[in-house]
């Protein structure tokens, strides 16, 4: 009998209630931290005395079920006295007295021993781990292969704080830099638990700043850049200029370039026209990770030209971020219009609020987020005509 067709607790409910502690976590982080859980009462409807009375015959199945199923959970009854039907022993309380019990009512005994092996090595070779384990068990279960690794690099980072060599450097058995990699998110807590604060640099955050955070050489951001201007060409007879540098190279360049063009479409940046005294860099999209920290740039003209679409001018807003001063470059309404005949449809449009745009950007870009202009409407940068492109550059 269901707890759908009566609205009295099953076999199946008292094992949901159990397996809910499970999935919290809560079953295996008692183990960690001791703390004493069972026995434990378990939530239990049953009859009131008129279904006692009217349905006496369910009454008496879902006893026969309750009491069939029993042994992980143990019943505690009370007597009812019915004028009618006398005197009936109802199922008043629901309880796990165990841990043991508990774990055998759902299944996961099994499971249970390996949190314990794991809970076991990590009290001998890491305890300042133990607070992760009691918050995050049931991850600790899924990394139960790669734990004995973590700890070994736990406590090699704790001897080589701040190392300053590639992760392709560490010379641990099965510990390799795509381990770190998938792995990153997890790493972070640990580390963060049990090295010392000198060891960590807490303005770095994010998992792309992980080797930064604690140490370790990264691989240098590169910026690729066209110089516009045939007069400032960096090696003679050099007639193509297009060059790429290590973002520390590229802030220490000392070039006289006045107007600096950033595209994030790889064709643009090819065929980007000459302009006196400019450069071009090709962007990659979300994240200016690379520019970001070249001062210099602040105290240059900078013109951003991206697609006309909601992730277009997402982008945008996000390079305004890092350079407030920075203006766009045909990502206009009057473009996007004139380019009707190669619109194209955004799959997947940003629908958030963009504060760094400016008035006529803003306008077109809730025009295009509330589909005012058709559906999804998007423009790439590449499907604008060239010569719109030198016109645009030429009233500059």
């Amino acid at each position: 009998m269901s707890r759908s067709a009566t609205g009295w607790t099953t076999a199946a409910d008292i094992r949901a209630q159990v397996l809910k502690l499970w999935n919290r976590g809560a079953l295996l982080s008692t183990m960690v931290e001791g703390e004493q859980l069972f026995p434990l009462r378990l939530a239990l409807k049953g009859p009131d005395s008129r279904q006692l009375s009217d349905r006496f015959a369910e009454v008496r199945e879902w006893i026969s079920a309750l009491t069939a199923a029993a042994g992980p959970y143990r019943i505690a009854w009370r007597t009812v006295n019915h004028r009618v039907l006398g005197s009936n022993d109802i199922p008043s309380e629901l309880w796990i007295d165990t841990a043991a019990d508990a774990l055998a009512l759902i299944g996961k005994r099994r499971d249970a021993t390996q949190f314990a092996e794991l809970l076991e090595l990590t009290r001998e070779e890491e305890p300042a781990l133990l607070p992760w384990l009691a918050k995050r068990p049931l991850r600790a279960l899924e990394l139960s292969e790669s734990w004995p690794h973590m700890l070994r690099l736990v406590a090699w980072l704790r001897d080589h704080p701040r190392p300053g060599i590639y992760l392709r450097q560490i010379d641990l058995p099965g510990v390799h830099t795509k381990f770190i990699e998938a792995h990153r998110g997890v790493l972070s807590e640990l580390f963060d638990l049990a090295l010392p604060p000198e060891s960590i640099d807490a303005t770095a955050t994010g998992s792309a700043n992980f080797c930064q955070r604690y140490g370790f050489r990264d691989k240098p951001l590169r910026v690729r850049f066209r110089l516009l201007d045939p007069a400032l060409a960096l090696l003679p007879d050099c007639a193509d200029m297009d060059v790429t540098l290590t973002q520390t190279d590229f802030a220490c360049l000392a070039l006289p370039v006045e107007t600096i063009f950033v595209t994030e479409n790889e064709i643009n940046f090819l065929a980007f026209p000459p302009f006196p005294r400019a450069m071009v860099i090709f962007g990659a999209g979300y994240g200016f990770q690379n520019l970001a920290r070249i001062d210099w740039l602040c105290r240059r003209k900078l013109i951003y030209w991206g697609d006309i679409d909601t992730h277009g001018f997402a982008i945008l807003n996000q390079f305004r971020e890092h350079f407030p001063h920075a203006a766009s470059l045909l990502m206009d309404r009057e473009t996007l219009l004139a380019h009707r005949d190669h619109w194209q449809t955004e799959p997947h449009p940003e629908t958030a609020e963009l504060t760094r745009l400016t008035e006529a950007e803003q306008s077109l870009y809730n025009d295009l987020r509330e589909n005012r202009l058709g559906e999804r409407v998007r423009l790439e940068q590449e499907k604008i005509g060239y010569e719109m492109l030198v016109a645009a550059l030429g009233k500059m």
